[in-house]
C-alpha cells in the first residue's frame, strides 16, 4: 500500500526512493518501510516500539515492526525539519522548526509549547541532544556575530529557560548530543580542520564546554555521533574525503567506535547523507539502530 506525505523541502530523483532500515551491531539489516518521498531522522521510542521521522514538514510514528505510518499532529506546526529527539520517559517529542524556535509537542500529538527564547540578533536554533533526566537540550544555533555566520553550541532547559553557549568558535560544529552519563556533549566539528569541510568527531564536557577532546583523526569526514543507551558504543556517519557540510546523495559510511575513541568499524555503507541518521536513532536495548538510505534505480 502507497503512503502519500506532505510535499516539502528536497525531492527523490527518477526511480528513487526512501528505505527506512533496522540495522543489527552484527550488520544484519532490514528495510521495514519504503517511500517514494523524501522521510528523513529516525528516532526509537522509549519502549521500543515506534519510530518516530519527519517528512514534508510533518512527524510521522511507525511500528518498529513495519506496517504504515501515522501521522502526529503538531497543532499548527507544519515546517518541521529533520532535527527532533524523545524525551526519556517518551511524553514529549521535542522538535526544531523552520522559524528558527524549538517547541515541545506531547508524543501522542497536540498542542506545541515553545521552548526557546526570542533573540535581538539572527539565532536560528537546531535541536541534537537530550539530557538523560530530560531536563536539558542540546543544539546549535546559526548566529551572525560581526558580520560572519557562525555556527556553535548550546543548551537550554526543555521546559524554557536562558541559553549557556558552550563553545564560541568560527568554525563549524552541529550535532551536539549527551552521553547516556549525562557528563559528556559529543559532537562534530571543524576545529582541527586542514581544509574546508574535514569535519571530526570531539566530545566536551557537558557543563561547561571545558574539556575538549578530538576522538577521530581520518580522512573522512565525519558526522552526527549518536552514543548507544547503554553507553558502550557511538554510532557516525561518514561522508567521502573532501565534502562540504552533510548534503544528501553520497556514497556514506555508518560506522562504530568507543565512546573514548579508537578504531572505527564499518557497520554498513549505502547511498544516503542529509536525513540518514541526523538525530539519535538508537533502539533502547542498545543492539539495534535506525537509519533511511536513499537508492536510485
Amino acid at each position: 500500500m502507497t503512503f502519500n506525505f506532505p510535499r516539502r523541502g528536497r525531492s527523490l530523483a527518477a526511480g528513487q526512493r526512501s528505505e527506512l532500515t533496522i540495522i543489527d551491531r552484527d550488520g544484519n539489516a532490514s528495510v521495514i518501510f519504503t517511500a517514494n518521498e523524501v522521510i528523513e531522522a529516525p528516532n526509537w521510542s522509549a519502549d521500543g516500539q515506534f519510530l518516530v521521522f519527519n517528512a514534508g514538514g510533518r512527524l510521522f510514528r511507525i511500528a518498529a515492526a513495519g506496517g504504515q505510518p501515522e501521522q502526529i499532529d503538531t497543532g499548527e506546526l507544519a515546517d518541521l525539519n529533520n532535527d527532533h529527539v524523545l524525551s526519556p520517559h517518551g511524553r514529549f517529542i521535542y522538535v526544531s522548526s523552520d522559524d528558527g524556535h524549538l517547541y515541545a509537542v506531547p508524543f501522542a500529538g497536540g498542542t506545541p509549547r515553545r521552548v526557546s527564547n526570542e533573540h535581538p540578533a539572527p539565532f536560528h536554533y537546531y535541536l541534537h541532544g537530550i539530557s538523560p533526566d530530560g531536563r536539558t537540550l542540546s543544539y546549535v544555533a546559526i548566529e551572525q556575530r560581526n558580520g560572519e555566520r557562525q555556527v556553535n553550541v548550546f543548551t537550554i532547559p526543555s521546559a524554557g529557560g536562558p541559553d549557556t553557549r558552550l563553545t564560541d568558535l568560527s568554525m563549524p560544529n552541529d550535532g551536539p548530543e549527551y552521553s547516556p552519563d549525562g557528563r559528556w556533549i559529543y559532537f562534530n566539528s571543524e576545529l582541527a580542520a586542514s581544509r574546508p569541510g574535514h569535519a571530526q568527531i570531539f566530545r566536551m564536557n557537558a557543563a561547561d564546554g571545558s574539556g575538549l577532546e578530538q576522538l577521530t583523526f581520518d580522512s573522512f569526514v565525519n558526522w552526527f555521533p549518536h552514543l548507544s543507551p547503554d553507553g558502550s558504543v557511538v554510532a557516525l556517519l561518514s561522508f567521502p574525503q573532501g565534502t562540504l557540510g552533510h548534503p544528501a546523495d553520497k556514497d556514506v559510511l555508518l560506522r562504530l567506535m568507543s565512546p573514548e575513541g579508537g578504531r572505527v568499524r564499518t557497520l554498513a555503507s549505502f547511498f544516503g547523507g542529509q536525513g540518514t541518521i541526523n538525530v539519535n536513532s538508537w533502539a533502547p536495548d542498545s543492539q539495534r539502530l535506525a537509519y533511511v538510505a536513499y537508492p536510485l534505480g
